[in-house]
């Protein structure tokens, strides 16, 4: 080659240096995944601190119910609308705005005076959650080099699941340590790194300008509002009074008016036509079932240990780790074995595990009854709850087109946050009916049914599983060349 040549060749880019694409992936993780982490903290954190919380707000149970449901039905209603929103105005827009709404919305949480308070501090939370949630896997995945993505988007996973096996025993050491308001004061220095580290580590991208339905917002949140309201209520105004069936009757409404919205407009905030692919379909009914059943146990269950049983919320956080942390191990597992053996076997064998392994508790609770003798139905439901998730996500997305994978997502995260909140209701509601109450000596009453039931929801979960298609998430590896084909090729 001539140096004249050489002169003419246009100067080439250098290359991006592996040590700064690392540096840079490691720096858009942790920006999307610490407000991730303390989000989904905050399903949980406060199943521990209730027994305090009750003491020093003179909570009622219904308070305690909404100081729950009131995150999550907020957190679910308004989910995908975010996503849209940001999908219009900008993703780190909206990001940045959902932190920055949950940080107030912690603020107020600590400084609350009152169980209302507490309620309506919390639902601000869910709301900021809401658009948390949904866009921070979309911003990571559009800040990683492709090559990257799908470890960056395993992590984001790991640390998800970690702020739900965490929360009970943060919630526990921060009670015992300081207080229940320390809970909430946590997320502010959380939300102030963040948000400067998101604006510096993810890029600002758009999607598809598609209108928001504000009509279907309205319709599906107030309509299951009025459901859970209902349920709530049941007890103590009767089962067949007006207040309780009108509440009920206005919710399922509500929500057919929400169907019927969807079938029609142009723009539906869940579209319909989705549920026409039964592996999308069955995974979303199983998801469900799973919330109700696990989320209306984890809420008595953490609270028994403390009042039933007379531990700390430390050490009765630290005693749900066979449950909630189990998963931790088992759904990496699971994850490798799902394109061996599809989703079914191992989907169906979750809820199994977990059903019996609520069923185990529910029928040894008693007032004798040692925290030795839960581990193992607590082992067995945790095992459960990790080969449930990794094939859970996998077949709603599995037959969907790639261009939907958004959509289907967002909706499956929306309907397992609903079944939280019906599911804490509804087992409350067992609770109640079979005479428990928040007394050392009331509780192992009704904790024994409300556990049978849980167990019984999730049972009914493994029969929806068997229904999903069998080669759901099995990669079939290509098949060998035959003889035809190898004809003329070099040895």
């Amino acid at each position: 080659m001539t140096a004249s040549t050489e002169r003419l060749r246009p100067p080439q880019a250098s290359p991006r240096p592996v040590p700064a694409r690392a540096a840079g992936t490691a720096l858009a993780l942790a920006a999307a995944s610490l407000p991730m982490f303390m989000s989904t903290l905050d399903n949980l954190v406060m199943t521990t601190a209730l027994p305090v919380i009750r003491r020093d707000l003179s909570a009622s149970l219904e308070q305690l119910q909404w100081m729950v449901n009131a995150y999550t039905l907020a957190f679910a209603s308004l989910m995908i609308a975010a996503a849209t929103l940001g999908d219009r105005t900008g993703r780190r827009r909206a990001f940045v705005a959902g932190i920055a709404l949950f940080g107030t919305g912690s603020v107020a949480s600590a400084l609350a005076g009152s169980a209302g308070m507490l309620v309506a501090a919390r639902a601000v939370q869910g709301a900021g959650a809401a658009a948390i949630m949904p866009l921070s896997l979309t911003l990571l995945a559009g800040a990683v080099p492709k090559e990257r993505r799908a470890m960056a988007i395993g992590v984001w996973g790991a640390v998800s699941g970690l702020g739900v096996a965490l929360g009970p025993v943060i919630g526990g050491a921060i009670v015992d340590g300081l207080s229940w308001q320390a809970i909430f004061w946590l997320n502010v220095p959380v939300a102030l790194v963040s948000i400067p580290l998101i604006v510096r580590a993810l890029p600002e991208s758009f999607g598809r300008r598609q209108r928001l339905d504000l009509t279907g917002v309205l319709l599906a949140g107030l309509g299951v509002l009025s459901v859970v309201w209902g349920v709530v209520r049941g007890n103590d105004d009767g089962w067949t009074s007006a207040s309780v069936l009108g509440r009920l009757l206005v919710g399922a409404v509500l929500l057919a008016a929400f169907v019927r919205r969807e079938r029609r407009t142009d723009h539906p905030l869940v579209p319909l036509r989705l549920f026409a692919v039964r592996s999308f379909t069955v995974a979303n009914l199983t998801g469900f079932a799973f919330a109700v059943g696990v989320f209306g146990v984890i809420f008595v269950l953490s609270q028994y240990l403390q009042i039933g049983l007379g531990y700390t919320p430390l050490q009765a956080g630290i005693r749900t780790l066979p449950w909630t942390a189990a998963p931790m191990l088992v759904a990496p597992l699971a994850g490798l074995l799902a394109p061996r053996t599809g989703v079914r076997p191992l989907l169906t064998a979750g809820l199994v595990l977990q059903a019996a392994g609520l069923a185990w508790i529910g029928l040894l609770v008693a007032g004798t009854t040692s925290y030795s003798d839960f581990v193992p139905g607590l082992a067995l439901a945790g095992v459960g709850m990790g080969l449930t998730f990794a094939p859970s996500a996998t077949a709603v997305l599995a037959d969907v087109p790639e261009a939907e994978h958004g959509t289907a997502s967002s909706v499956n995260a929306t309907l397992r946050e609903l079944g939280a909140a019906v599911g804490v209701a509804a087992i409350v509601a067992v609770f109640q009916a079979a005479g428990g109450t928040l007394t050392p000596d009331g509780y192992a009453g009704g904790l024994r049914p409300a556990m049978l039931v849980g167990a019984a929801v999730i049972a009914v979960a493994a029969l929806a599983a068997l229904f999903m298609p069998a080669g759901t998430g099995r990669q079939v590896a290509p098949a060998a060349p035959s003889t035809a084909d190898r004809v003329g090729q070099p040895a």
